[in-house]
């Protein structure tokens, strides 16, 4: 039952991304959810029925439903489940979209719970391979926590030997590229692809910790860390990758579009920093498909920013983080202009006051230069600059 709860489920998410538009009332979303709810109903087992939730949880994220996802992530605690993997899935999830929302306090409880229960079972029943891999995940979710709040020495201790992408991350921003870069790499060769068998626990995962986020987080970071590395040529072909993957996966409308083009439009700003370029003054009409203004005007429409005239315009927490960099990046582009400074200077203040990171600046997330103490990394996953 639980391979056949398993392939309905990506039946039904392989169906609801045949639309284009990211519309909640899509037509192949209320049919893709209507086969999970099928699927659901017909299920007598607790595991099965874990193993949709799952996937419905994963449909209602991907379309921007909040809410409805952490709703059904939560019900797979009132289960009556044996399968460990089920729930650290259940787990990561439900801890990288409350990151993703900034409810920091609360991913960091919901990682607690699962750490006691991974102990409790550790001392019940011992240690086996794939127990050491769920054991792995769970730390490494932890450490993912500590790293958006800035704690990396306490952040250290949960990615040794860890999960690949987390524990890049922590390398990239101790400046440690070469191990950062050897991760990533590992990130995106190790994802299942759709031949594996899904039935084993630590393949399972929903939400924004599901293998195509993964990959597209780790292709981005890596895109990152050689712009970091002043390697702008191959920045640009691996950050193009990694968007070329958001758009296949969430459709070319999503927010999570928008981060990855937020990610694309720094690097050409650093670029153009790095060169002392004129290119970084460019007018308002692009000059090529990828380029400052236009990047960062695009990436603000699909991380869905409030207009400027609105009060507080920055103060959501989801995406809070990009939603300030883009804005930042793109007031940077507009204060040469004797004619947009006014409005330059109404965004850098925007960006400024919303943005909350715990380890650098706002203007230090900007200017990545060669002899950066601090070097930010855009996690599109959570959509968190850690």
């Amino acid at each position: 039952m639980i391979r056949v709860a398993t392939k309905l489920s990506r039946a039904a998410k392989t169906v609801s991304r045949s639309g284009i538009v990211f519309d909640k009332e899509d037509e192949t979303y209320a049919r893709a959810l209507l086969v999970l709810e099928q699927c659901l109903a017909i299920q007598q087992d607790d595991n099965s029925k874990g193993m949709v939730l799952l996937g419905m949880s994963t449909l209602f994220y991907e379309r921007g439903n909040f809410s409805e996802a952490i709703d059904r992530l939560h019900k797979i605690e009132d289960l009556n489940i044996s399968s460990m993997g089920v729930r650290v899935a259940a787990t990561e999830a439900l801890v990288g979209i409350y990151l993703e929302l900034g409810q920091d306090d609360t991913a960091s409880a919901v990682a607690e719970v699962c750490r006691q229960l991974m102990d409790a079972i550790k001392l019940e029943i011992g240690t086996g391979f794939v127990l050491e891999v769920l054991d792995a995940r769970t730390k490494a979710i932890e450490g993912l926590v500590k790293l958006v709040r800035g704690k990396l020495k306490k952040a250290e201790s949960f990615f040794l030997g860890n999960v690949a992408l987390s524990y890049g991350e922590f390398k990239h921003v101790q400046h440690d590229f070469s191990m950062a870069k050897k991760l990533y790499g590992m990130a995106t060769q190790e994802m299942p692809d759709d031949n594996k068998d899904f039935k084993i626990p630590y393949y399972l995962a929903a939400c924004n910790i599901v293998s195509e986020e993964v990959e597209m987080a780790a292709t981005c970071t890596l895109g990152q860390l050689e712009s970091h590395l002043g390697n702008f040529g191959v920045a640009e072909e691996i950050l193009t990758r990694a968007l070329t993957i958001a758009e296949k996966h969430f459709g070319s409308h999503h927010p999570k579009v928008g981060v990855i083009l937020t990610c694309i439009a720094l690097m050409f700003r650093q670029k153009a920093m790095r060169e002392q370029s004129s290119s970084l003054l460019i007018q308002e009409v692009k000059v090529a498909p990828y380029k400052m203004q236009g990047l960062f005007r695009r990436a603000l429409d699909l991380l869905k920013g409030p207009p400027l005239e609105v009060e507080g315009a920055l103060a959501k927490d989801c995406r809070r983080d990009i939603l300030a960099l883009a804005r930042g990046g793109y007031a940077e582009t507009l204060c040469v202009q004797q004619k947009r400074k006014d409005e330059a200077e109404k965004l850098r203040s925007l960006a400024e006051s919303a943005w909350r990171n715990p380890r650098l600046s706002l203007a230090e997330a900007l200017d990545v230069s060669e002899h950066s103490s601090k070097v930010p990394v855009v996690d599109a996953r959570i959509s968190r600059v850690l």
